[in-house]
């Protein structure tokens, strides 16, 4: 068992932890992929235990309850989105949610109210030719870097985890964009490389399918030179705006 602390920098909602920083963490534990499902809002702040279980997955545990769960997988993409660090800086000026509209201006990755250094500042738009398809640049502050000296995974699941919920509320048909309250349920990575601080990188996320409240999409990172660093799948769930805010 070992203890993980999601400290109240890393939060989503203002009351959680961010979802793509809680898999990074708890994915530490798993050689690999992997696939992490969260199944309660994460607190900050708290004591949480990562507990390896007899049927060969990782519970993130907050006394009794289980926060989420994670295990080995294969992450493969049937395509893999990229772009230009110039056409990302670019689609950042056509981020479909403004920053006096941003549901949750305090979070970790995709907050404006977070300072620079403080939060990633991550603001994914639609790229100008192909406005299915999401882009934001990312140069990772020197602070996120692990022991290593290489940014710490748990940020390079941060970075994949927001453009694609934004993904998600993205029409690939009309390329219109709805305003849906969204958390996430399930995130699985597959980290090829890790940059270094000051590295100029690239994240491009699109949408790929819609079941009920269920909302599908995918992702992308790479450096400036278009080496592929990472890939991610993810699940989000349509909440109400409570629940979004953790007061459902």
């Amino acid at each position: 068992m070992t203890a993980i602390i999601i400290d109240k920098r890393f939060c989503g909602p203002p009351n959680s932890g961010n979802g793509g920083y809680v898999c990074g963490r708890l994915a530490r534990h798993i050689p690999g992929a992997v696939e992490v499902t969260l199944r309660a809002p994460p607190p900050l702040d708290t004591a949480l235990a990562a507990v390896a279980t007899d049927g060969g997955t990782w519970e993130l545990r907050d006394g009794a309850k289980v926060v989420a769960t994670g295990r080995t997988t294969s992450v493969e993409l049937a395509r893999i989105e990229a772009a230009s660090f110039e056409e990302a800086r670019a689609a950042e000026l056509l981020t479909p949610v403004k920053p006096h509209e941003h549901p949750l201006p305090t979070c970790f990755v995709c907050g404006p109210a977070r300072a620079k250094g403080d939060g990633l500042r991550i603001f994914a738009g639609s790229l100008a030719r192909h406005t299915a398809v999401l882009a934001a640049s990312w140069t990772p502050d020197p602070n996120l870097a692990g022991e290593d000296g290489l940014v710490a995974p748990e940020f390079l699941w941060s970075a994949l985890d927001c453009p694609t919920g934004f993904a998600c509320n993205c029409d690939p048909q009309s390329g219109s964009y709805d305003s849906t309250p969204l958390l996430l349920g399930r995130m699985s990575a597959r980290i090829e490389a890790r940059p270094h601080p000051g590295d100029h990188c690239i994240i491009t996320a699109w949408p790929t399918g819609r079941d009920g409240r269920k909302r599908t999409a995918e992702a992308a990172l790479h450096d400036e030179a278009g080496r592929l660093l990472a890939v991610a799948k993810t699940t989000w769930i349509a909440v109400d705006r409570d629940v979004q805010l953790g007061r459902g």
